[in-house]
Order: C-alpha cells, then structure tokens, then sequence
C-alpha cells in the first residue's frame, strides 16, 4: 500500500503551479518502512524523506512528519490510501480561492477484490461527503486527507498530543485550531481513496474499531457528559433491538452492532475499563 502512494504522489498533476515533496514517518521501531521508501527513492525524481517514530503513538509520528515539513502547505495523507491525480493541486486551489486555514477532502473505499454484498449494501466503508467550501466543525474533521497553511502552527508546540495515543489526535488539533480562529473548508474534488483488504470486511474489525473510537471521543473534554447521557439511553436500546435487526439482513445487522459497540466503548471507558488495547489494523 505505501508503495502505491507513493507512486501516486510522485505523478501529481500540478500544472507547475508550486513544487512539493513527501516526508515519510514510520511508526515502527522495527523500521518496517525503510526498505521500501529507500527502494522508491532511489528511483524517484520526488524529495523524499524518511524518518522513524519508534513509539507507537500516532500523534508522535504526525509531529515528526511537521518536524521535517519545510513548505508553506502541508498535507497528510495515511498510508493506506492514494490521491487522485489532482489531490495536492485541488488542495492548493481551494484553500486560496477560499482563503481557507486548511483544506479537507473526500476519502473513498477502493477494493482490489470484490467485497461481500453486506459490506457494499450497509456502505460500512463509505464517509460522509460535504459540497465544496463547506465550513468544517472540528468534530467531522480528520487527518486523512487534509492541507493546511504551515503558518497556522506559529506558537505551538506539540501541534498533536500524544496523551491521544491511538486515535482521536485528530479531531482534538482541528478542535484547537479552530478555537484560535482557523477556518477548514471542504473540497469534494480532492479525492484520496483509501485501501480496503479483506481483513478489514469482518464482523469483528469493525466491532473492535467502533469500541475503540467509542473508547477515544471521550479523550475530549468538550461535551462528554451528553455523549454519556445518550450511550446510557442508546445501549439498552439497541440491545433490546439487535436480536430484531438480524430478520433484515446481514448488512442491518451490522449497522446496529456497531453502533451498540460505539456506545458500549464510551461506557467502558468511563468505568475505567479498556476494551480494546491497539488500534485494529
């Protein structure tokens, strides 16, 4: 998967409007990236740099990636997607045409194999979509396809907190950025589209990853006790409602599953009980 980005970020159609290059971090003491990213860059007319973050925390590595970044507009982009062809150049344009802080885009499924008919039918990888020039809140906004203006980090100094651990560190750096007055709009031109193997289409993946974000929203601070009021509601319900769901199928089943595990993971987690130690891969 890192080698496909980084051939797609090699061939990005700028129109010779502005220069870029790719800063790597491997959150693996391992270094389990190097041999790829030395292998491509050896090749590559893109600057390339790498550098290791060996603890796993991935709001660490997201600082050193900022650490090693020298343009005037950064982007993030995970390791399991790749752009379209314009991604960087719609970025660009629309944060100046609309005289934006930052920029965030589309992510897409993209499947090598075709995926069950319930993962296609409960649109389980699908994300919400926004015209363009929406002004984002903080909390729909994330990193996984996002540019912003390197001069909005001016007097900080972890832009992410590592208190986040595995995930959440996102939504808290948009939250805090916008309390300082940036404004992140929406791009729908500005695709990436993130890989989806079939160890991500099964039951439990997506059970494990919903108690886990349901473990990290309560990292922030800002209205906790609503979202424990409704998990309080919403658990009871949907556990009196799953058994029904299955009678509509695979795919509705599913639905309500993860939502139940959502709010069960916020109620676990305020009891001080850890569902789930790592973020599923």
């Amino acid at each position: 998967m890192l080698r496909r980005l980084l051939e797609k970020l090699e061939h990005q159609q700028t129109g010779g409007a502005f220069t870029y290059g790719a800063v790597v971090a491997d959150n693996d003491a391992g270094r389990s990236a190097e041999e790829t990213v030395s292998a491509f860059a050896g090749r590559s007319s893109l600057d390339i740099v790498y550098c290791c973050e060996p603890r796993q925390n991935i709001a660490l590595a997201r600082n050193l990636v900022l650490a090693h970044a020298d343009g005037e507009f950064i982007a993030f982009i995970d390791d399991d997607e790749f752009p379209a062809d314009d991604w960087l150049a719609q970025l660009v344009q629309a944060c100046e045409r609309y005289g934006a802080s930052g920029v965030l885009g589309p992510v897409r499924p993209h499947f090598d194999q075709p995926p069950p008919r319930w993962i296609v039918r409960g649109r389980f990888c699908e994300r919400p979509e926004h015209p363009t020039g929406t002004v984002m809140h903080w909390v729909r906004s994330r990193t996984g396809n996002v540019l912003f203006r390197r001069a909005i980090l001016d007097g900080t100094e972890a832009p992410f907190r590592a208190e986040f651990g595995t995930g959440g560190e996102d939504k808290d750096f948009f939250m805090r950025m916008t309390e300082r007055g940036c404004v992140f709009v929406w791009c729908n031109e500005a695709v990436a589209f993130e890989t989806v193997p079939p160890a991500r289409w099964t039951r439990r993946y997506m059970l494990t990853r919903a108690l886990l974000r349901g473990k990290n929203v309560l990292k922030h601070p800002t209205g906790r006790g609503v979202l424990v009021a409704k998990s309080l509601v919403a658990l009871p319900v949907y556990s009196l409602a799953l058994p029904v769901t299955l009678l509509f199928g695979q795919h509705v089943f599913m639905k309500y599953g993860i939502r139940f595990c959502d709010h069960l993971g916020r109620l676990l987690a305020l009891c001080g009980l850890n569902p789930v130690d790592e973020r599923p891969m």
